[in-house]
């Protein structure tokens, strides 16, 4: 696809389609990349996105047990060194 580039104040731009910015899933912030001469435009993802659904299926699955559960919970600097 071909656009044009436009003056938006001081600046330059160019208008994406609505269609091509739903196909990729950009909202109002993208994250912005430059590689060569090539601009990437990223949609911006929330930090632990999709962790809720990711923790679900794990416990579906029952693969949400801690790895470490046979360790013991202090350690002998827990008991000798830690001051409250």
């Amino acid at each position: 696809m071909k656009t044009n580039i436009i003056r938006i104040g001081n600046s330059k731009g160019i208008r994406l389609p609505k269609s091509l910015l739903e196909q990729c899933r950009l909202k109002d912030t993208v994250e912005v990349e430059v590689d060569g001469n090539t601009i990437i435009l990223r949609p911006v993802h929330e930090p632990r996105s999709g962790w809720d659904n990711a923790f679900a299926e794990m416990a579906k699955h029952e693969d949400d047990l801690l790895v470490d559960q046979d360790a013991p919970l202090t350690t002998e600097w827990d008991e000798t060194e830690w001051r409250w």
